[in-house]
């Protein structure tokens, strides 16, 4: 019996401690990733940040400063995945659906004037400037098109949320003009029959 104990006792005290050390690594880079995202370094502050979800993935402040680190990047492809796992750890966080909202609406610009483009099964990727002639004028395909329309409504259903859990945002003006924006881009043809 005292063997077990003492078996159970130098586990806990090694589960303990792997748990500081685990904290400490992951406040550590942390700290390291804000330090290279405030000099404009975005690529090392993401490195840092990925290697602190792979040391804790359950901590939602990380997953949330890698998300502004994409946005900051203009990486809104990233940025619009981190988002939704931010609010689905910690969905009353307001912010985090303004965020989402806007890399959605970002993304769905780049993705409508070709700066993302898609391959065959739908997925979403940055071009190389060399592998594109961005002075030609480009038209979204049929699927690139309902991504476009997703984004736009996703967007707005999320500008709502956060309209909703914040009434009294200081945005919201300029949230009821953004509204109307992409509306005409959701109902293209009820625009041009109000012109």
């Amino acid at each position: 019996m005292k063997k077990v104990l003492f078996i159970v006792s130098i586990l806990f005290v090694a589960v303990i401690s792997t748990a500081c050390i685990n904290n400490f690594a992951v406040q550590d880079l942390n700290n390291k990733a804000k330090a290279y995202m405030e000099k404009g370094d975005y690529t090392q502050a993401i490195e840092r940040l990925k290697s602190s979800i792979d040391l804790d993935p359950s901590v939602f402040e990380t997953h949330y400063n890698l998300a502004v680190v994409y946005t900051k990047a203009e990486d809104y492809i990233n940025a619009v995945e981190e988002y939704k796992k931010v609010i689905e750890m910690k969905p009353e966080m307001v912010d985090a659906y303004y965020s989402l909202a806007t890399a959605q609406n970002n993304l769905a610009v780049e993705l409508e004037q070709g700066y993302i483009r898609t391959l065959p099964d739908g997925t979403l990727y940055k071009p190389k400037a060399e592998d594109v002639d961005f002075e030609a004028k480009y038209e979204p395909g049929d699927n690139e098109k309902q991504i476009i329309h997703e984004l736009y409504q996703s967007a707005l259903e999320n500008y709502e949320k956060y309209l909703e859990l914040n009434p009294e945002a200081p945005e919201k003006k300029d949230l009821e003009a953004l509204f109307e924006t992409i509306n005409k881009k959701l109902n293209p043809q009820e625009a041009e029959i109000v012109q």
